[in-house]
């Protein structure tokens, strides 16, 4: 019986990077919109129960998506060299974060999209509490005179607008990462 249990893991291991990759891939051809189960289990040469066993249901899939930009942009804010990790002065990092989960939302637009509309995994909290933390953390320390959370929120709170998809659908994406640091740039200079 054991012996079964390696060649049963590498299959789930298997099936689980072909039903991201189909989804993936069907966001990036289709949007938002083309992810259906049956799509995805159609694209991934698996069954629709192999997703559902998986991943519980469209919502957690979805969520494993987002789950692992967002796991490696921590990793690289808490671990990473500088200036997104540590080691760098806070203005510094702030918009090496900035412009790092602004990529992130580029090169994810319709998966956030998608995941805008899911209903909320327990595991959302925890990343936005996390990105909250960081950037009150560095808003605190580059400038002190400021309600760090509020602003804070504030200057994240445009990533997940439409005003993104807009912008990224129509290939703007350089002016998005632009206006971004523009918008953080103005915050860190401000005041005295």
């Amino acid at each position: 019986m054991s012996e079964g249990h390696p060649k049963e893991r590498a299959d789930a291991a298997r099936n689980r990077r072909a039903i991201l990759d189909a989804t993936r891939a069907l966001l990036a051809e289709h949007g938002a919109e083309a992810i259906t189960m049956d799509r995805v289990a159609a694209a991934a040469g698996v069954g629709k129960g192999t997703i559902f066993h998986r991943f519980g249901s469209r919502a957690g899939l979805l969520h494993e998506l987002v789950a692992e930009p967002a796991r490696t942009l921590m990793d690289a804010v808490t671990n990473g060299p500088p200036p997104l990790g540590p080691g760098a002065p806070a203005a510094e990092r702030l918009l090496a974060y900035f412009e790092a989960m602004t990529r992130v939302v580029i090169d994810n637009v319709e998966l956030f999209v998608a995941y805008q509309v899911v209903p909320p995994h327990p595991e959302r909290e925890e990343f936005h509490g996390f990105w909250a933390a960081h950037i009150t953390a560095l808003l605190r320390e580059a400038r002190p005179d400021l309600d760090a959370e509020t602003v804070g929120a504030l200057l994240l709170a445009p990533l997940g607008s439409e005003l993104v998809p807009n912008l990224v659908r129509a290939g703007a994406g350089d002016r998005l990462l632009s206006a971004v640091r523009e918008l953080v740039e103005s915050v860190l200079r401000t005041g005295g």
